[in-house]
């Protein structure tokens, strides 16, 4: 679980340093961490960017992972989201 989460956030400077999505990936990831948000719910916002069967899978994957977290991990995700936008490379976007 870590892992995902920490390959996930990695993946983020690049999408923001390219000035390409921002605003859709952070919609993503607070949906992804946010515990209020349930599966179907959470499927339903992704459909246009899921292109099969299999990454919807794994997104429903991701996202039970996420629900069985405890709170403070939940809120060290975000407090590291946060860290990568405030970071040079989102700053500018």
């Amino acid at each position: 679980m870590k892992l995902v989460t920490v390959l996930m956030l990695t993946a983020l400077p690049l999408y923001c340093y390219a000035g390409i999505g921002c605003d859709l990936l952070d919609d993503m990831i607070s949906t992804t961490i946010d515990p209020d948000v349930d599966v179907t719910e959470y499927i339903n916002n992704l459909k246009d960017f899921l292109p099969g069967e299999e990454t919807e899978k794994a997104y429903t994957f991701m996202k039970e992972c996420f629900l069985h977290q405890s709170e403070e991990t939940l809120e060290k995700s975000a407090k590291t989201q946060q860290a990568i936008y405030s970071s040079f490379w989102c700053a500018r976007h």
